[in-house]
């Protein structure tokens, strides 16, 4: 039987994510296994089409919304210490939300990732693809997509 050691779970704080975070919680709590919470604040394009952002206020806004997006993990993760008793780790990345899943994984050597998805379909999903879908074929250790 599969029994994940350290679980990944990427977070956009919405209510799918909270559904995955719930399913990976019970999870890591039947298998003793170690939680990591990951959020991944999107790099913020300088310019589109012919309107750029100063740079300075672009660094500001990425760094707000970093330092936002780490005290929402930490609400996260205390109110999942408070309910369980596993172990949590939390971490915020700056980049592409799947390249970055992808490497977090390698990096924690994570056994499963539990990611939300959304349901995207007809040609948004073809045209955009989803990052869940992108995490799903390109992770090298099992996927739980949580709907």
């Amino acid at each position: 039987m599969f029994t994940p050691k350290s679980i990944l779970v990427p977070t956009d704080f919405s209510a799918f994510s909270d559904k995955a975070i719930q399913q990976a919680v019970d999870i890591a709590e039947q298998n003793k296994s170690k939680l990591y919470l990951l959020h991944v604040v999107d790099k913020l394009q300088q310019c589109a089409i012919d309107y750029c952002i100063p740079m300075e206020t672009m660094i500001k806004v990425q760094s707000d919304s970093e330092k936002e997006a780490a005290r929402k993990m930490k609400e996260e993760a205390d109110k999942i210490l408070k309910a369980k008793k596993i172990a949590v780790v939390f971490d915020v990345k700056s980049g592409t939300p799947y390249e970055e899943i992808l490497k977090e994984q390698q990096e924690r050597k994570a056994d499963l990732i539990v990611i939300a998805s959304h349901g995207r379909t007809g040609i948004l999903r073809t045209l955009i693809g989803s990052v869940a879908e992108r995490v799903m074929r390109e992770a090298k250790c099992p996927v739980l997509l949580v709907r």
